[in-house]
């Protein structure tokens, strides 16, 4: 009767069927895992696609099973030590299940309230600190986490080592590096160890270390959270106890993190001649002697401190390891921080200048060495402000050169005379290269005409992706020359874009700086592409169409390709378009310096690449470098803000190479790296790492080499730090007396470092021109300091090629520092700037050049060292206002010293600095004058003395109705303004006058340099005008025109 009643009064719940998964959701998710994948996979595909077509496809593998390896390795480090260290907890638990318990420990609540005193007593306790219910918790949470212990301990490891293995692989360089690492032949002066070990070994080691601490950090956390749970750290009222499983398996643990720190301690050691603290880099006086000496000390204390935890594990004897750890905490805060801070407060900074001498010369030593400054030349220049006349005759090679044209002005100028269409452009800042010109060397100014993606008909996926595929052409022009009205004066030019350098080269432009995301090319059947417009020969009622016939992308005529193509780029037209047809290929990832990054992912690459015209076709030239900031005791420096347009890293460097000269070709894309400095231990390492992807310099044909120039970027990094790096004694660095500074670009007011400038120029004491890169340096600026005085002029020689295939100058490279006395009085380019603003003269002729609407627009100032000073040369030009302004060279401003000259030609200008005859001859190798129309003005080698008196004569008569004709606006403008209209056409009848008389004395000018021209030998009067110019009355009358005047001849002069 009663077991029916119990049976009745507490029925045996029912087990709840647990609810299916219906199969919709588990379809669902499988799909999308499936989705994902393959997403993922398509990626991979087309990366692989790429990398094959171009030929690098062992640049992707050996990327993916480097990657690949590191992450497997660092997964494996971190989740081996966390699953043993959870399982050992498992392992040794002491807290058994609930259902082991005896009925009568869990809590009655029918029990009866004690009634002696200590039972009363140890309730209270109880009660105080809820044990009995923190017993029952910690249970409940036992065997919950018990139920889950079994993913608990495949999840956490699992999921700790892939999280930190993803982050460890992006230094697959680091250890790629520790297996390829090569020799320098040159050791660190502190610890004998060759260079290598700090580039390759160290960083390797340090990344090691930071790996096992890690697995070592999380295994203790891991471990003590999974001890907590299973009864190794118990809670109890008198304290916290533990069990030994917990004692010993904290003394491995601590033992293992206390050896990486010992490791970690050891390497300090070495780390410390990297560091970039302080003013100097590398270890110093405090560092040799207290810093490094204790972390030796400390390492091996941490080492014994180890040793004495697995001893103490073994035998169960805790206090000596314990004082022991407490002892190596307290050295590491003492020894590791005061120690130092006394050495440095009462040793070192007493007798800073004595104590650091030695080191700050291992500072100024590794730092040269480190950014190739080790062999510069410098020689003492004591520049001259003398401007005797025929100052410039042994100069002639260097003049005639002189860049008028403006790579960072001119670009509107080539866009409103070569562009042609809008779905064309040029870039901003044009490049400087030069080419052989008959039996001469002439430096051109040239741009790759390419497509502008923002010009293609809209959103028409069809025009953007099929039709306007590609630019075409090359337009150059002469550096030295203009036309009569200032204009580039082209040599490569018009629809076909020939000229001079070629008349048969492939000119379409499929790969550069503004190509568009992809384009689908080739293929069988109709012709797609647009071409380029007509020239006004061809009869065609429409533009020109072409077929691409190169291999430049990978294919993409199988459906698995067009489908990850057009997952790749989201774009379903790649899947449907009739234009993917049969033979189609896919050209993406256009620009040439990503193309180069991707191939070689170890180099940094120059911010300005440059296109040249070899072997009839266009190539884009990239410098590359390899870069490093391990180089112990050079000075770090920022690669961003050192180079002209930021390099694409922004980490700091302390080493830096242009170890490759790589070429990508603007037709099919093609890309060739070239090992530059075969002898760089970097390069070489990745040349380990990557076999058989970097050819040798010498199988550079002649053509190739002839257009290698020397690194804008790198250059531009070495300036920076021969602000200071130029002194090579360390006591004179100390003292700081001798810092220089780039001058700031005075020719606007952004407060920038004035660029380097590429021209062809003859240093002193060197036979013949070279193509270089220079740049200037004056004292350092502060509120205190602002003198604007030249103190160093550097040209690095960038002329590599001698005629011959796979042979390299052994002047290319070649750093030539002119060092002016301190006591210079040679205007820096600012002075420079301040003297021709200041000019009175000057300063009334370009008041005349900006009336109306006019703007002038100052170009770049060029520093050479000719005549035994300092020659400033500044082209000037004037733009109009409108849509279609564009500007044109009008002027020329030269100054030598304090005097100043500014006339429409070069050789005018020169002139009138240099006492009427400068003595350098235009005419020679570079080019003669005109006798055209025009009237651009000139002085033949032969005839020059004979002419010289009557031309200085003319160009004072010109200068003087110049003046008169700004006078005579000056009072025009005055007199409007006070409403004295008698007085306004007194001015302008002055003004009509003088701009007469101008033309009177141009026209003369032109008849005299005709007559020189004329008298000058055959061969020499067929060259083209070297330094042609505007009409100056010309020049003069617009601006006149645009006041209200009834000068018909100012109007029409125009």
């Amino acid at each position: 009767m009663s077991e029916s009643t119990n049976s009745t009064a507490h029925p045996k719940p029912k087990k709840s069927t647990p609810k299916r998964r219906g199969p919709l959701r588990v379809t669902i998710a499988v799909v999308a895992v499936l989705i994902a994948a393959f997403v993922g996979a398509s990626q991979v595909y087309t990366d692989w696609l790429w990398f094959d077509q171009l030929g690098y496809s062992s640049v992707f593998t050996t990327q993916i099973l480097l990657k690949a390896a590191v992450f497997v390795v660092a997964a494996v480090v971190i989740a081996v030590p966390l699953w043993a260290s959870m399982s050992y907890a498992v392992r040794y638990a002491d807290v058994a299940p609930a259902s082991e318990k005896k009925p009568q420990e869990a809590p009655n609540p029918n029990q009866s309230v004690p009634t002696s005193g200590t039972d009363a007593a140890e309730q209270m306790l109880r009660d105080v600190f809820g044990q009995q219910r923190a017993e029952e918790s910690m249970r409940r949470y036992h065997e919950s986490v018990d139920k889950a212990r079994k993913v608990l301990l495949i999840v956490v490891p699992l999921l700790l080592g892939l999280f930190i293995a993803s982050a460890t692989m992006t230094q697959w360089s680091t250890v790629a590096l520790f297996f390829n690492q090569q020799s320098f032949g040159k050791t660190d002066p502190e610890f004998g160890l060759d260079y290598g070990f700090f580039l390759f070994a160290l960083p390797f080691f340090r990344m090691v270390v930071t790996l096992v601490t890690s697995a070592v950090v999380l295994s203790a956390l891991a471990g003590v959270f999974m001890h907590y749970f299973y009864g190794g750290i118990k809670v109890q009222p008198g304290g916290v106890s533990t069990t030994v499983a917990f004692r010993r398996h904290a003394a491995i643990v601590v033992a293992a993190f206390l050896l990486t720190r010992a490791v970690s301690f050891w390497l300090d050691r070495y780390s410390s001649t990297q560091q970039q603290v302080g003013r100097w880099a590398g270890a110093m006086y405090t560092d040799v002697n207290s810093s490094i000496p204790v972390n030796a000390i400390l390492a091996i204390s941490a080492l014994l401190v180890a040793v004495m935890f697995v001893v103490a594990a073994s035998m169960n004897r805790w206090r000596l390891p314990l004082i022991s750890t407490a002892m190596l905490v307290i050295v590491a805060l003492v020894a590791g921080g005061l120690y130092p801070w006394i050495v440095q407060r009462f040793q070192v900074v007493p007798n800073e200048q004595g104590a650091q001498s030695k080191f700050i010369q291992r500072n100024i030593d590794a730092t040269r060495y480190a950014y190739g400054l080790d062999k510069i030349e410098t020689t003492p220049y004591d520049a001259t402000i003398d401007t005797r006349a025929g100052a410039l005759s042994s100069s002639s090679a260097t003049i005639a050169n002189i860049r008028l044209l403006d790579p960072n002005v001119v670009s509107s100028a080539f866009a409103q005379m070569q562009q042609f269409r809008p779905y064309y452009r040029f870039d901003s800042q044009l490049a400087v290269d030069r080419y052989a010109v008959g039996n001469t060397t002439q430096d051109t100014v040239l741009a790759a005409r390419e497509l502008n993606p923002a010009q293609t008909s809209g959103d028409s996926w069809y025009n953007r992706h099929v039709v306007y595929t590609h630019g075409y052409g090359v337009i150059a022009a002469y550096g030295n020359q203009v036309d009569s009205a200032g204009n580039p004066k082209f040599l490569q030019s018009g629809i076909k874009a020939t000229g001079t350098l070629s008349e048969d080269y492939e000119p379409r432009i499929y790969f550069g700086m503004s190509s568009p995301e992809y384009s689908i090319v080739g293929g069988k059947g109709d012709t797609l592409e647009l071409d380029r417009p007509l020239s006004a020969e061809e009869t065609n009622a429409s533009d020109a169409k072409y077929t691409f016939a190169g291999y430049g992308g990978p294919r993409v005529d199988s459906l698995l390709a067009r489908l990850s193509y057009a997952i790749k780029f989201q774009s379903s037209d790649i899947l449907l378009s009739d234009a993917v047809r049969e033979g189609s290929q896919i050209l993406y990832e256009r620009n040439p310096l990503d193309r180069v990054r991707k191939v070689a992912p170890y180099l940094s690459v120059d911010s300005k690449p440059y296109p040249a015209i070899v072997n009839n076709r266009v190539q884009w030239i990239v410098d590359a470098y390899t870069t490093s900031d391990q180089f112990p005791y050079a000075q770090g420096s920022s690669q961003d803000a050192a180079t002209a347009a930021g390099a694409q890293r922004s980490n700091s460097v302390n080493y830096i190479r242009n170890s490759v000269k790589a070429t990508v070709d603007a037709y099919d894309g093609s890309v060739t790296l070239y090992a530059w400095d075969e002898e760089d231990p970097v390069l070489k390492a990745w040349q380990g790492v990557f076999p058989g992807t970097v050819k040798s310099y010498r199988e550079m044909n002649a053509s190739l080499m002839s257009h290698v120039r020397y690194p804008t970027d790198m250059f531009n990094i070495q300036r920076t730090m021969l602000n200071k790096y130029h002194v090579t004694n360390a006591n004179s660095f100390y003292a700081g007396d001798d810092v220089w500074s780039i001058p700031n670009d005075p020719t606007n007011d952004r407060n920038q470092p004035i660029s380097p400038y590429y021209l062809s120029l003859q240093m002193p004491g060197d036979s013949r021109a070279h193509f270089s890169l220079t740049t200037t340096f004056i004292p350092q600026q502060s509120d205190s300091n602002s003198r604007n005085v030249m103190y160093g002029f550097l040209a690095a020689n960038g002329d590599a090629g001698t005629g011959k295939d796979g042979e390299r100058s052994p002047d290319y490279g070649k750093l030539r520092l002119l060092e002016l006395p301190r006591s210079s009085v040679v205007p820096g380019p600012g002075q420079a700037q301040n003297i021709f603003n200041s000019d009175a003269e000057v300063s009334n002729q370009l008041n005349l050049l900006r009336r109306g609407s006019s703007e002038v627009i100052n170009g770049n100032m060029l520093t050479l060292p000719v005549g035994g000073g300092m020659l400033y040369v500044q082209p000037v030009y004037v733009q109009s206002s409108g849509d279609a302004k564009y500007p044109r060279l009008q002027r020329v401003l030269v100054s030598f010293g304090d005097k100043v000259g500014f006339a429409p030609t070069l050789e005018e200008a020169l002139n009138q600095v240099f006492g009427g005859s400068s003595g350098a001859k235009l005419d020679g190798s570079a080019a003669s004058p005109s006798a055209s129309a025009s009237g651009s003005s000139g002085s033949s080698g032969t005839s020059g003395a004979a002419t010289g008196g009557s031309s200085a004569s003319q160009s004072s008569e010109l200068k003087q109705a110049l003046t008169d004709a700004s006078k005579a606006m000056t009072d025009a403008d005055a007199a409007m303004k006070k409403g004295d209209w008698a007085a306004y056409g007194e001015a302008q009848k002055r003004l009509e006058a003088a701009v007469k008389k101008a033309l009177e004395a141009e026209e003369a000018q032109s008849a005299a340099s005709a007559k020189a021209s004329a008298s000058a030998a055959p061969s020499a009067s067929a060259a083209p005008s070297a330094y042609a110019a505007p009409s100056a009355a010309a020049s003069a009358s617009a601006p006149a025109s645009a006041k209200p005047s009834t000068s018909a001849s100012a109007s029409a002069s125009r």
